[in-house]
Formats: C-alpha cells, structure tokens, sequence
C-alpha cells in the first residue's frame, strides 16, 4: 500500500493506493482494502467518512463489477463520495484482481458535512459533491460511435454540474482523462483545447482497456473549487 499526505487546495488531503490480496473473490479483496484503507485513515485521525474520491481498477470485467458493487455498499451514507472506474490487467503488479484509489480531505470545519449531489434519476455514481468550496465530480462518460462524439456530450454535462455547484471551468485544478488503450492522446488533447478555452493547473491522461459499459472510449474526471472559495492550484 502507498499513503501520501499533501496540501492542495488550501486543505490536507491523504491519498492511499492499494492493490487486493490475492487467494480472495473481487468483492472480498475489495472490502478488505477499504479495511485496511480506514485503518491507515485513523491512524491520521480520519476515516472513510471524509472521503472524496476512488478510483477502482478491475482485472477484467466481472472483477470490476463485483469490485464496483462492493464500493457501493462500504462508501454508503457519510462515506458516500464521487467515483470512477476501470479495466486495466496492466494496471497490476500483484495477482490481485482488484486494486483501489482513495483520497481523503481533512476539512477545516469537521461540523460541516458534504454535500452530496445525485443525478437525476439518481444512478450508482454520484453526480458531484462540494465539502468546503472543493468540487469534486464523479466520472464522466459517454456511449457513442466515436472519441470526438463522446468529448462533445461528456464537456457540456461536466460544465453543468460545475455551474450547478457554484464553479466553471477557470476554477477546474484537475482534469483527470482515462483513455483508451487504442484512442490518440493527441486528438484527445485537440479535441479538449477546441471545446474548453482554459489551461488547467494540473491536467493528466491515463490509459484503460475497458470501462463500466462497452464502447466507452473515455472518462474525465475533475477536482474544482467554487468561485467564492479557494484558488484553483
């Protein structure tokens, strides 16, 4: 397991990086991370309650689904946070069939609780969350024939739930994309500076074999702050 403690966005967060113990089912290999995942976190003083994000990775798809499935029952009520997932065997360095990322924020008023924000009709990923002027968006994805259809869908959404959350994009510290394993970086990072007329601070492309749907070619993820909160950076 990795831990990082870091400041970022004017607040303490704790990121942990883990991959599952071999000889256990996915869904049992996931719970057991986020056990040991909660131990790391109150050993800090925290727990997975003041959790903001994971990032679950699924040798194949069954592995990814069970794993995903287990996510929603554990990260529940007060743990509830925003999510994204994928399939990626080379994302292992253990037999594992699951492996997690998890990031945590020590919030400056413990009395203030998340803001937790649902689609509509609600789905499994939360739609956003805002917990002290950080934004924090879950996933986003898209269906469609090509990589330049599903970046058109995919921005205007993400705006929305910016603009819906007191943010915008010159607010954005973090566009995380996963990409396809068989999709161009670079007409990826055309297609972005063609829609979205703004440098993020901190913008990064991972690489994945598979999503939660078939045809999916991409997920962006992003971390903001409000526009009457904390600087971007």
């Amino acid at each position: 397991m990795r831990k990082l403690v870091f400041e970022w966005l004017e607040r303490e967060f704790v990121e942990l990086n883990g991959e599952g113990r071999s000889g256990l089912g996915a869904a049992e290999q996931t719970r057991d991370l986020f056990d040991r995942f909660n131990a790391e976190l109150r050993g800090l003083g925290l727990s997975l309650d003041h959790t903001v994000r994971t990032r679950l990775w699924g040798r194949d798809r069954a592995s990814r689904d069970e794993g995903s499935r287990e996510r929603v029952a554990v990260l529940a009520g007060a743990a509830r946070s925003a999510t994204s997932s994928y399939i990626s065997p080379s994302h292992f360095d253990s037999e594992a069939s699951v492996a997690l990322d998890l990031w945590a924020m020590r919030p400056t008023s413990p009395a203030l609780a998340k803001a937790l924000v649902e689609y509509d009709p609600p789905i499994v990923p939360l739609r956003y969350l805002v917990w002290e002027q950080v934004v924090v968006l879950s996933g986003v994805t898209a269906v469609l024939p090509t990589l330049a259809d599903q970046v058109a869908d995919i921005l205007p959404r993400i705006e929305e739930s910016l603009s819906n959350a007191g943010s915008s994009w010159e607010q954005v510290a973090r566009m995380s994309c996963f990409l396809h394993r068989g999709q161009s970086v670079d007409e990826l990072k055309d297609l972005l500076a063609r829609a979205v007329d703004v440098r993020f601070p901190s913008f990064e492309v991972g690489f994945a074999d598979g999503y939660s749907s078939e045809g999916k070619l991409v997920e962006i993820e992003i971390t903001a702050s409000t526009l009457l909160g904390h600087p971007r950076g």
